[in-house]
């Protein structure tokens, strides 16, 4: 079966799956929950966690990421290469993530209690952002990072970032995967279909399907979704720094890497630069906040920067080390 085929029929099961999220949602609804403490709390948790419910969400979680990280590193030694065609491996990685998910749908109605209970919320989106930033690294040589001009990166920075980005970006979506219980939210289930998609993404490598510059963009763009949504339904008015914030990116580096034409480019340009006057003056948010729509961009590309220089100390530490003969 091609890659192309599975992505589409992924797709499509990720829908299902969190349309079943949405049809059992009565479930873990029912479960009392402490009342909601202010920013750094996760209200979706047991007041009083039970020794079930820590050791099977961590027990699954474990031995979920542990088992995706087997098959990326038995694929990395096999030094496979991209085909159309699945290889043996995603069939393996596709089983795993689909067995793991079933889990989670018990693991919710039976004990409910997911990661939250143990780390902070801060973890899991700290997490996605990480890999965000590192898909951002990671097409710098298609794309560039600022309107498609390249960045002169040294190249073993580059190779490592490509050697080990599987491993980071598959504990990212499984960690935050295993970290919310499977409440039937609209925060939760659009953040469950961007999870399924991720997993989806991570059990095609070595696979065309993987590297479709279309569908690695849609993956990107999809956080703008959850965010906005995410911040509407706690009743914030900072949407508009979500909602630009993430496109002010897509602006200045995510369109760069698609096949459009020079006039695309510039009528999203307006259209961006447009929307934010029109949204910010017309909002409770004013104009005199429209600066916030550089915070996540500063964040992002701050955090390369950041990533960058981590690098250049610790290889120019290494050069400085006496080499024994």
């Amino acid at each position: 079966m091609t890659g192309r085929r599975v992505l589409f029929l992924g797709i499509f099961v990720s829908i299902l799956l969190t349309y079943a999220i949405w049809i059992g949602g009565s479930i873990p609804a029912s479960i009392i929950k402490l009342p909601d403490q202010g920013l750094n709390w996760y209200y979706w948790k047991l007041p009083q966690p039970t020794f079930w419910s820590r050791t099977t969400a961590w027990g699954m979680y474990i031995g979920h990421q542990f088992s995706i990280w087997a098959c990326i590193l038995w694929a990395q030694r096999s030094q496979l290469k991209y085909k159309s065609a699945l290889h043996p491996i995603n069939y393996l990685m596709l089983a795993i993530n689909g067995i793991f998910i079933a889990l989670h749908f018990l693991q919710t109605y039976i004990w409910y209690d997911a990661l939250a209970q143990d780390t902070s919320i801060w973890a899991s989106q700290g997490a996605v952002v990480l890999l965000l930033v590192f898909v951002l690294i990671l097409e710098t040589p298609r794309r560039g990072l600022f309107f498609g001009n390249s960045v002169p990166f040294h190249q073993q920075f580059l190779q490592i970032i490509k050697l080990y980005h599987g491993y980071f970006f598959s504990f990212a979506a499984i960690y935050t995967f295993w970290y919310h219980p499977m409440e039937a939210t609209v925060g939760h289930l659009i953040g469950f279909l961007y999870m399924f998609l991720l997993l989806l993404q991570s059990s095609l490598i070595f696979n065309r399907a993987h590297v479709n510059r279309w569908w690695t963009f849609t993956l990107e763009i999809t956080v703008v979704l959850h965010s906005v949504i995410v911040s509407l339904m706690l009743g914030q008015s900072k949407w508009p720094t979500f909602l630009f914030g993430f496109f002010g990116i897509l602006v200045l580096t995510q369109l760069h890497g698609l096949p459009v034409g020079i006039w695309t480019k510039r009528t999203i340009y307006a259209a961006f630069l447009v929307s934010v006057m029109v949204v910010y003056g017309l909002t409770e948010r004013g104009l005199g906040r429209i600066y916030e729509v550089t915070y996540i961009p500063l964040i992002e590309f701050g955090l390369v920067g950041a990533i960058y220089l981590i690098f250049l100390i610790v290889l120019w530490t290494i050069s400085r080390v006496p080499i024994k003969t």
